[in-house]
């Protein structure tokens, strides 16, 4: 991202294109979710084995997320960028034609290898395209796509498998993807290319230690936790991978990922910033959809219907703090964000089965409102001061890092409600007995029979759901406000445009 704003021909067609890359590979991330029923009879797999299509998708995505700033200095970010969508969308459409699970899973494999580059690559293209002064508006548009990708994404799956069958899930990526294609080849200009020695050593330790938190992450909750061998396995591995890889790249003349960029101030504390992002937006969204159908009895399109509007506010957002930034301190507008998405969680713990779809509508709404404030000043200030030969990686483990924190996220909230909810049904349940007078009184009124008690069963069920969904909302509360001190440990670059010979300057 340069001072001066950088002669790119045709910009708006530029942006339209990665745009529509980054929006069809965010997607693919949740749109799968609502067609995994479905898939399980046609692909001959089980309840447990059809999880691997997610699995497989995650994983390598994760694995190849910070190799895209290596490949793409080495072959160039425009040429990479047009493999990453002609091979995602190529084994998108293997992905609708596979005819078994171990097909399916190997087909998953391989687009989450061609997926992994499109959204930091399509961030670092948004900053070098564009002045600094325009930054926030080019980070708007991106995270607007970043963002709203998973909220519609299993709505878009619902009625695709509901309509079709599931594997227009997958077959909607040609369209999008040949026009994305085109674009950028047509527009995207070239860049110098910067040959870098491949660090194969640090790349597989790293690679062991994300490829192994993954399937900590994923498979942890079906098979308990640390009751099973498995997972310790995957905990030595995780920790052996990460500390080996650090204790590496200090070492190392030609690192895999240079340790330097760490020292840029703004750029380390957005790391960590993002990772929060990361589990507020995505541990929030995995929790209302199985909490409108399990316990409101919602369909799948209904419950994308409720919560279209969380988007809206989030694009709403999103257009205004792009004009904000430029008269209002970003951390101001970060921390005004934060507070937004904390009330709207706050509101949320008063939710009950009793309630119709108003108060999810508005709550999302609100939460919408203060992630967009929050997204975009955090990836307009984060690399505000960020050396340039740095931006691919930089953008790679930004990307990364806030994944990995909407998979602990969503660990995080799913253990805690299932534990929550067999807490909650034995205290309810130890209520209901023949010294109780309520119980007494009920089963009189109601009949002392079979369906009274299964009745009653229900109800402590629901209810007992209920509490555990207040609980996971009460605690994202606390994440979100705990991440408000990082906001002022982060610096504002100067609001004066520098000349080339300058360096950024900051203010404490």
């Amino acid at each position: 991202m340069s001072d001066a704003a950088p002669v790119v021909p045709h910009k708006g067609l530029i942006t339209l294109s990665i745009m529509l890359a980054t929006i069809m590979q965010v997607l693919d991330t949740t749109i799968a979710n609502v067609a995994l029923p479905t898939m399980t009879g046609d692909l001959g797999a089980s309840q447990d084995t059809i999880t691997w299509v997610l699995t497989s998708y995650i994983v390598a995505a994760a694995i190849m997320t910070p190799a895209t700033g290596l490949i793409s200095d080495r072959i160039g970010k425009r040429e990479f960028f047009l493999i990453s969508i002609a091979g995602f969308v190529a084994t998108s459409m293997a992905c609708g034609i596979a005819w078994s699970l171990p097909s399916m899973v190997a087909f998953r494999l391989l687009q989450g290898i061609f997926g992994a580059a499109i959204v930091p690559l399509s961030q670092t293209f948004l900053l070098d395209i564009n002045s600094r002064e325009k930054a926030g508006q080019a980070m708007a548009l991106w995270g607007a796509g970043i963002m709203i990708g998973p909220i519609i994404g299993p709505t878009l799956g619902g009625w695709l498998t509901e309509s079709y069958n599931w594997r227009w899930v997958f077959f909607i990526n040609l369209p999008v993807g040949i026009i994305a294609f085109l674009g950028c080849a047509a527009y995207l200009p070239r860049t110098e290319r910067r040959p870098r020695r491949f660090d194969m050593f640090g790349f597989v330790m790293l690679s062991m230690g994300i490829g192994a938190l993954q399937m900590i992450l994923d498979r942890g909750n079906e098979v308990d936790w640390f009751a099973a061998p498995e997972i310790w396995i995957y905990t030595f591995l995780c920790l052996t991978g990460f500390w080996v890889f650090v204790i590496h790249i200090i070492g190392t003349a030609k690192p895999f990922l240079d340790p330097k960029m760490f020292l840029d101030r703004n750029y380390a504390t957005g790391l960590i910033f993002t990772f929060f992002i990361g589990v507020i937006l995505l541990a929030s969204l995995a929790l209302l959809p199985p909490m409108l159908a399990r316990i409101f009895g919602y369909p799948t399109i209904t419950t994308g219907l409720v919560m279209g509007p969380r988007g809206v506010g989030t694009m709403i957002s999103m257009i205004l703090v792009g004009r904000l930034m430029r008269v209002v301190d970003a951390r101001i507008l970060m921390t005004a964000g934060l507070l937004l998405a904390a009330a709207s969680l706050y509101y949320m713990t008063d939710f009950s089965p009793q309630m119709g779809s108003g108060p999810v509508i508005w709550t999302g709404v609100l939460q919408g409102l203060g992630l967009g404030l929050v997204f975009v000043p955090m990836s307009t200030v984060a690399f505000a001061t960020i050396a340039p030969e740095y931006r691919a990686d930089a953008t790679s483990l930004f990307s990364l890092v806030r994944n990995i924190g909407s998979s602990i996220g969503i660990s995080v909230v799913s253990v805690m409600l299932t534990r929550n909810v067999q807490i909650n049904h034995a205290e309810l349940g130890a209520a209901i007995s023949t010294y109780n007078p309520n119980t007494v009184d009920a089963l009189q009124s109601m009949g002392r029979s079979p369906l009274t008690l299964q009745i009653m069963d229900g109800l402590v069920n629901q209810q007992a759901l209920m509490i555990g969904y207040i609980n996971d909302f009460k605690l994202m509360m606390i994440v979100t406000l705990a991440a408000l001190p990082l906001i002022w440990l982060l610096r504002k670059p100067a609001p004066r445009t520098l000349t080339a010979t300058e360096s950024p300057v900051i203010h404490d």
